[in-house]
């Protein structure tokens, strides 16, 4: 008995000299910034924080970084960086930029011991980015014609622009690629494309090519101001919707055959909405149009719906948010065919606080879109499926959209809180809007199988 007791009282401790005696026999991993750091930082990092893009601060060598370690340190544990506000847990995209708690970690642990800088034949490659560009080297780029003036008078500005350009032939092109020239003013762009058919316009430069919105009710009259028509007085033709912007936006490129659209030879890229947010200094703008050829013509053109403001369905209650309240808000479309979603992209304004999307089918399964649990305003992306997501018909569509209008809502833009609400579908950041905007594909057998992952130039 005696010897067991003794035995039971060794153990422990017998085992706790070998655990320390292993652990002494292996060093800690000494965390560097070649060999663990640098790779996190290129994946996630560094395709916006480069020069000409949404950064502040390029992130590419060992000083970039360990001269802002603390900072990324503080910004990556909480979270707010690298920033992908759609819930990760709940659905997935392509292009994810979503940091593991291991990467967490290894960040945070790299910096209290100080940045290592590490063996500098053990670096990853330092990524190459096309300048001026998320997607690639553009086959075509077209600026707006003139510099535009931004007056630093507190003012938002909501403008009709036409940006003329003229090639050697029709081109088939897969996307269209919108790059701030101003990324501190540029809110919104939604873009058309005018298509001038052969001896219907001779001089598709001249003419006046921006015009305030608010100087003529009557938007006939406004798109005459803007010289849109054909020299007969006819007009052109009107592709719709096709390149949009928002804070963060990248626009897909789908795989071949899929999406895009014809370029005719004689044209314009048509801004029916071309929002500057506000200013307090005199600044100026020109943005630019990357636009990326298609090797095939489109067999399978992209549709479009949206949900709320300016949709195919009403929001419950009236979006209306009193001062002093936080407030949720839904609306409901139930799908009349089956369809194969690609991309979707929730919209709110300062208000917002979460958003959440799914798919309700007949036999009440339900199929998840997208939650954003933490609204950030700055941040909007256009999400796009690794693979094409099929919603069948009768399937009810859901969107809950929760507004904060209370003194602890940091982007709350006045001070005491209004009352906010959507006026007519003004664009106005001060007021509010809740969207939905869904791009599909009427469904084909095996929709569900085909990879959406980004093909680039």
């Amino acid at each position: 008995m005696q010897g067991k007791r003794y035995i039971s009282i060794l153990g422990p401790i017998l085992l706790a000299f070998y655990m320390v005696s292993c652990g002494n026999a292996e060093a800690p991993r000494k965390i560097t910034f070649s060999e663990h750091i640098a790779p996190i930082i290129y994946k996630n990092c560094s395709s916006c924080h480069r020069k000409g893009e949404a950064g502040p601060f390029e992130l590419f060598s060992y000083e970039d970084v360990s001269s802002r370690g603390k900072l990324i340190k503080f910004v990556t544990g909480s979270r707010f960086m690298p920033p992908w506000p759609a819930d990760a847990s709940y659905t997935h995209f392509i292009d994810e930029k979503v940091l593991t708690a291991e990467e967490i970690s290894l960040i945070g642990k790299w910096v209290d011991e100080g940045c290592a800088a590490g063996d500098p034949s053990k670096m990853p490659p330092i990524p190459v980015f096309p300048e001026g560009s998320q997607l690639g080297k553009p086959d075509l780029v077209i600026k707006l014609r003139d510099v535009y003036k931004v007056k630093g008078d507190g003012k938002d500005r909501f403008l009709l622009m036409r940006v003329p350009y003229e090639l050697q032939q029709d081109q088939y092109i897969s996307t269209i690629e919108v790059v701030p020239g101003n990324r501190k003013l540029v809110h919104h762009v939604n873009a058309q494309l005018l298509s001038y058919l052969p001896g219907k316009r001779q001089d598709v430069m001249k003419g006046n090519v921006v015009v305030d919105i608010n100087d003529y009710p009557n938007t006939l009259e406004a798109y005459k101001a803007l010289d849109l028509p054909n020299d007969d007085g006819t007009f052109p033709m009107l592709t719709q919707s096709v390149t949009n912007y928002l804070p963060g936006v990248t626009p897909p490129i789908y795989p071949a055959g899929i999406g895009g659209f014809r370029l005719a030879k004689k044209g314009a890229i048509f801004l029916k909405d071309m929002h500057y947010g506000p200013s307090r200094v005199d600044t100026t703008d020109q943005t630019a149009f990357n636009v990326f050829f298609a090797a095939v013509p489109p067999k399978r053109p992209t549709q479009e719906f949206q949900m709320g403001t300016y949709g195919v369905s009403p929001i419950v209650p009236p979006l209306v948010v009193p001062p002093d309240t936080i407030m949720k808000f839904t609306s409901d479309y139930t799908l009349p065919f089956d369809i194969s979603i690609l991309t979707v992209n929730p919209h709110m304004h300062l208000l917002g606080k979460s958003f959440l999307a799914y798919a309700l089918t007949l036999q009440g399964d339900t199929i998840p879109l997208i939650r954003i649990n933490k609204w950030d305003f700055r941040w909007q992306y256009f999400y796009t499926y690794k693979k094409m997501l099929k919603i069948p018909q009768g399937a009810r569509i859901h969107v809950e959209a929760v507004y904060d209008n209370t003194r602890k809502n940091p982007n709350n833009p006045f001070s005491p809180p209004r009352l906010v609400a959507e006026r007519e579908g003004s664009m106005r950041t001060s007021d509010e809007m809740m969207q939905f905007i869904v791009t599909y594909l009427p469904y084909q057998p095996g929709d569900e199988n085909i990879s959406l992952e980004r093909k680039t130039n």
